[in-house]
């Protein structure tokens, strides 16, 4: 059994990183949830873009001279190609495209959670995990393991991750 000393020291650290990582958690909180609706135009503004492209492009020439993901052709006439971010004048190769975006702040926020390894945010993320991590495990420190209270900790624990595990399979 781990000394009374250790289990204290234990609460403390979990008391101060809890505060130092709540704005942390926050920040994820609202980001995650404005990505389940990242498929719709949920908190979204629309701006248009005009560009001049050449003149007479096909569809495959378009596609990849917009290099916009997600960007199809809806429709075609003789004058002009259709898509479902905007459209294509074929004979003076006026483009207008329609984006749909979060204001800064908020598109900030979720590129917060598609950070790679490639990005400067991918330290944030890894060290906000490891946080995480630290709370699970002093989570179950600062009790005494011969008390009731510890064992129904891991009891519900164990619960809380079979659920996310079945939601997981099951779920999607």
């Amino acid at each position: 059994m781990a000394s009374p000393k250790l289990h204290m020291a234990f609460r403390k650290y979990h008391r101060w990183l809890g505060f130092f990582l709540a704005g942390i958690m926050a920040v994820y909180a609202i980001s995650g949830i404005l990505l389940i609706f990242r498929k719709t135009d949920f908190l979204k503004s629309e701006t248009v873009q005009i560009q001049q492209l050449e003149k007479g492009l096909n569809k495959a020439q378009l596609s990849s001279t917009l290099n916009i993901k997600g960007s199809k052709v809806v429709g075609e006439t003789d004058t002009a190609i259709m898509l479902n971010v905007g459209e294509y004048n074929k004979n003076t190769g006026a483009t207008r495209i329609v984006r749909k975006s979060y204001p800064l702040a908020l598109d900030k926020m979720v590129k917060l959670h598609k950070a790679t390894h490639n990005s400067p945010l991918y330290w944030l993320n890894i060290s906000f995990g490891v946080g995480l991590l630290f709370f699970v495990i002093s989570a179950f420190m600062m009790f005494v393991p011969k008390l009731p209270v510890y064992k129904n900790g891991l009891k519900l624990a164990g619960i809380g991750a079979i659920v996310t595990l079945l939601v997981i399979m099951f779920g999607s």
